[in-house]
């Protein structure tokens, strides 16, 4: 006879939720269904010499509750594909309903039409998902709010920042400045100026090409502080490291920097290095490979893992996600 699975949240019953993996983020995914108390749903992922990806469901999925964990971070498209492989094994299979976690949403930075002749990707994106056959998503810090628009299903968007927030409060750092990277981020860097009790700065940046970006002004007072810059993704590190040598021209004593995703591509690891940053700090959302750890071996990395199962455990049950981030919420996020 099948025990029912109980959480530990009050012992409801969570017999009927299933929460699958990809393979981009097993880790994460794992201490996923650790916090909610549950068996990781078996699938297996195959290739066909051609390339392509096959999926085969091991575990009866018939009028359950499933959610799938998967990242489309590098390798994005080959992620993607899985996801959407994922969606259709799982409606064809007659699942009762299917929610996508996407911890990190590839192609968000496409956007908007920025020229003539240029495609909205993101919105493609989003299309592929819905039409593949999912009832709502699941993701977090999604480079531009709008996203969430861009689907015709519902969108529950978390946020890492009182993971991050919980951690920097934990070094006790004194005398502080949030500096936001971009006209962009203010919105971000207000959270964290709020929460941390520090100044607020803005830097000016320019963007000279796809990988560079360059901070030309700085709005706000940073002398004889310790610099926070905090932001939704760390790519290839332009942005941030430009920050940083330009805070430290205007006095900074030292500089910390705090992301949610580490897509860590191209000459990120070289510059972050050169920054010599006093903390960097990401999460899980992306798997760190071992040369990313080797690299960068003063890496913090923290998990979301118990934010996504508190939301998880939330949609299963009809439950509040907003209430999440309220500052009377018992869980503390």
């Amino acid at each position: 006879m099948m025990m029912a699975h109980r959480d530990t949240h009050g012992n409801r019953d969570l017999a009927r939720l299933t929460v699958f993996g990809g393979s981009a983020v097993p880790d994460l995914t794992d201490k996923i269904c650790g916090r909610l108390g549950i068996e990781r749903g078996k699938a297996t992922i195959d290739y066909f010499p051609d390339g392509e990806t096959t999926i085969k469901l091991e575990d009866d999925v018939r009028g359950r509750d499933c959610f799938i964990v998967q990242s489309t971070c590098p390798p994005v498209n080959d992620n993607l594909m899985e996801l959407l492989i994922f969606i259709d094994s799982l409606r064809r299979a007659s699942a009762d309903r299917i929610t996508a976690v996407i911890p990190y949403f590839g192609y968000a930075r496409q956007d908007r039409k920025t020229e003539g002749r240029t495609p909205i990707t993101a919105k493609l994106v989003a299309n592929m998902i819905a039409t593949a056959g999912v009832d709502r998503v699941l993701a977090m810090d999604l480079h531009a709010d709008q996203i969430q628009g861009f689907f015709d299903i519902p969108v529950d968007h978390l946020t890492a920042t009182p993971v991050l927030c919980r951690h920097f409060e934990s070094l006790n750092l004194k005398n502080i400045a949030l500096v936001s990277p971009d006209v962009g981020n203010i919105k971000t860097a207000t959270k964290f100026a709020t929460a941390l009790g520090g100044e607020l700065a803005v830097i000016d940046k320019r963007r000279t090409s796809g990988d560079r970006a360059e901070a030309v002004h700085i709005i706000g007072d940073v002398d004889g502080r310790t610099v926070c810059i905090f932001d939704d993704m760390v790519t290839t590190a332009g942005t941030a490291t430009e920050a940083a040598r330009l805070v430290r021209e205007h006095g900074a004593i030292d500089v910390c920097l705090g992301a949610t995703h580490a897509v860590f591509a191209g000459p990120a690891f070289e510059r972050l290095r050169k920054a010599e940053l006093m903390h960097l700090v990401v999460t899980d959302t992306i798997a760190l490979s071992e040369d990313a750890k080797s690299q960068l071996p003063d890496l913090t990395v923290l998990t979301v893992s118990d934010l996504i199962a508190e939301a998880i455990r939330r949609i299963h049950h009809h439950e509040s996600i907003s209430a999440l981030f309220k500052k009377d919420n018992d869980h503390h996020y």
